[in-house]
């Protein structure tokens, strides 16, 4: 089973990109689970979303413990919350900021993962030019497909349209192949190093 955990804001998406990544995962032929941990219910409140994915029923129920991936839709939480508590240290860790790794203070805890395993991407940026709304999901989900495999962009771009219609749906496959396109040419620029 692989167990992710979505760290964000109300009002980012963390609750619908759990939700779509289940259901990229469904669409897939595997078994998948998606739920969210409110602190505060309102816009700007920290919100944690756990999704699970496995070849077998999950019957687990309570929260992601020791997840295997890290998406952190907003990196001002890097400061507030210990996002990277019981990671994996063989883990997958997406950050959405236009910061690097230094400006942000996480040069140490990124030297414990594979290079290839940790990435920033700017899904706010793109999420804005795709989108024009600064809610990050369909780019960290674009990029959590890129970064570790587990679903095809081909299944995240299927659940966009199963969650979302019309235009809509279009400007977040937008964005979702951006983030993708971002983080393979990173991905491909680790490997050639």
């Amino acid at each position: 089973m692989f167990e992710i955990r979505i760290h964000g804001r109300g009002g980012q998406g963390v609750v619908t990109a759990a939700e779509l990544l289940s259901v990229a995962a469904f669409n897939e032929g595997r078994h998948a689970q998606a739920f969210p941990s409110f602190g505060s219910e309102r816009t700007g409140a920290p919100v944690v979303a756990f999704c699970r994915v496995g070849d077998k029923p999950i019957r687990l129920r309570e929260p992601v413990a020791e997840p295997d991936a890290l998406v952190v839709a907003d990196s001002t939480l890097l400061l507030q919350v210990d996002v990277f508590a019981s990671l994996r240290t063989d883990g997958y860790v997406l950050v959405n900021s236009e910061r690097g790794w230094d400006e942000l203070g996480l040069v140490e805890v990124c030297a414990q993962f594979p290079a290839n395993r940790a990435v920033i991407v700017p899904a706010t940026r793109l999420a804005l030019t795709h989108v024009g709304r600064p809610v990050p999901n369909a780019a960290l989900l674009g990029g959590f497909a890129a970064l570790c495999g587990l679903i095809s962009l081909r299944s995240v771009e299927v659940a966009l349209r199963e969650g979302f219609a019309g235009g809509v749906a279009d400007a977040n496959v937008a964005a979702a192949a951006g983030a993708y396109g971002f983080v393979a040419s990173e991905m491909k620029e680790y490997s050639d190093a």
